[in-house]
């Protein structure tokens, strides 16, 4: 990279905790937070488990500090953006240029679909203020205001790939000279839009997900946020805790095979990972863990599989899909798994892929089983493989 961009801060809220420290602690528990429908409402409630934050609305608002008028989408963003700027360590946010880049895939739609299921019983009911806050963006400037970011705000909304997109754009711009501070990363609500969709494209796996197992049925859904605070090498160097990490490499790639499915050869995600080691400079070889897509269906895990063969034979870093703890996150998965990647960094740790009974046949490694502790992790890779070939790639380097 030109120049240095290091992670100060992060931020987290999904099925396995609130907060990073409890999403630390049910990671080295190896406890799931995939389960039965408890606060999200759906005709699949005994069929479909999925990986639900364990608020409800009004207990996620108070948690927030915004009224439950807004959307679950919002409210999960700002508190782990929220978080994660505590934990920078930044004290004068506003005498630096800072920008606010979320990514999202449902925006408002919980409370558009609440709208309609009164306003079409009967049109004169629903009310407008479920609406007004639908589209992506509006989520994104709704948590900016309360953030007291007003220098750059935009939204990445780009599937799956989302959140590292977010991420890679913040450094950019930190790059490029634009901003000082970008707190990036992305959020998903859990909606019936979301869920019936996958539903129809039979890819949800009615028992808990087993990715990169041989006999994986599909993935679960999930929701949460996580975001990074990204700062330059001068705002680094006055903070009074000095960063651990940084992003030391990424790449954005697209094979264009499918409108949902990854090319069988895994065109897309090895551009992305390859590009990614390109612009950090880096090796195969160097990277000691990689943060696995891993969304449990039988067409990613054979294609980013086949990419990591292509790549990195015969000499395989640890690896692992943390999807089997939260749920697939959709918009907010690169945002979640770009903070657990750091925490492998900071931490010196590797997580298990759970569930794993069966490596897939036709792949020469096999995913981690285990929690470890004490392991020399120097460069973490995190994958993010999106609909329509949207493939990106993040290395987290430690400092």
């Amino acid at each position: 990279m030109s120049q240095p961009v290091f992670i100060a801060g992060s931020g987290i809220i999904s099925a396995i905790g609130n907060n990073v420290s409890e999403c630390l602690a049910a990671l080295e528990k190896s406890q799931a937070g995939i389960g039965r429908m408890r606060y999200f409402d759906s005709i699949h409630r005994d069929r479909l488990p999925v990986g639900e934050v364990k608020m409800s609305n009004d207990e996620l608002a108070q948690h927030a500090g915004l009224p439950n008028t807004k959307s679950r989408t919002a409210l999960l963003s700002l508190v782990a953006a929220k978080e994660a700027l505590l934990s920078s360590g930044i004290e004068d946010l506003q005498s630096l240029r800072t920008g606010f880049i979320s990514a999202n895939s449902v925006g408002g739609m919980d409370k558009t679909e609440n709208f309609f299921v009164e306003f079409l019983s009967d049109n004169n009911k629903g009310r407008l203020r479920n609406v007004v806050n639908h589209e992506c963006g509006a989520v994104t400037e709704l948590v900016a205001d309360q953030l007291g970011i007003k220098n750059y705000i935009s939204t990445i909304s780009t599937a799956c790939s989302s959140s590292a997109n977010s991420i890679f754009f913040g450094a950019r711009l930190i790059i490029s000279g634009m901003l000082d501070v970008v707190v990036a990363g992305g959020t998903d609500a859990l909606t019936r839009f979301t869920l019936n969709g996958f539903n129809t494209l039979m890819i949800l796996d009615e028992q808990l997900c087993q990715p990169f197992d041989e006999n994986r049925r599909g993935l679960n859904l999930g929701e949460g946020a996580g975001y990074v605070v990204l700062v330059s090498e001068k705002v680094a160097s006055k903070l009074k805790h000095k960063p651990s990490a940084m992003l030391s490499g990424y790449c954005n790639a697209n094979d264009a095979y499918h409108q949902t499915a990854s090319s069988p050869d895994g065109t897309g995600s090895f551009l992305a990972m390859s590009g990614a080691l390109k612009k950090a400079g880096l090796q195969a070889g160097d990277i000691d863990y990689i943060n696995l897509h891993g969304t449990g269906t039988q067409n990613n895990d054979i294609a980013e599989g086949t990419a990591i063969k292509r790549l990195f034979d015969p000499s395989y870093p640890m690896m692992s899909s943390t999807k089997a703890f939260t749920g697939h996150t959709l918009g907010a998965s690169g945002g979640i798994e770009a903070v657990f990647s750091i925490l492998a960094l900071q931490q010196g740790i590797v997580y298990p892929n759970l569930r794993l009974q069966t490596p897939m046949k036709d792949l020469p490694f096999k995913v981690e089983t285990e929690f470890k502790k004490n392991v020399n992790v120097k460069h973490v890779l995190s994958n993010s493989f999106g609909f329509g070939g949207n493939c990106s790639s993040l290395i987290f380097s430690k400092v």
